[in-house]
């Protein structure tokens, strides 16, 4: 299959499946590295019970987006 028909068979998949797609391609220009890999998702599993437990809340992405335009507008 040629890369362009590949590409406009990918580009009309759902939004969910296209960045699957994309991750997955990505990881296959770039091997994680096993080391990190696993204490990222050590840090992201601490951060998920931290979220599930009550210990820390979570902001509302427009929220922090209103910040950071906020601050940088001045």
């Amino acid at each position: 299959m040629k890369a362009g028909v590949l590409l406009e068979e990918a580009i009309s998949l759902p939004v969910e499946e296209r960045a699957h797609l994309v991750d997955c391609l990505l990881q296959t220009l770039n091997q994680p590295d096993a080391t990190h890999a696993a204490a990222w998702t050590a840090v992201a599993r601490r951060r998920l019970d931290e979220l599930r437990s009550g210990k820390v809340a979570s902001i509302d992405g427009d929220a922090v987006f209103a910040r950071i335009w906020q601050r940088y507008e001045k």
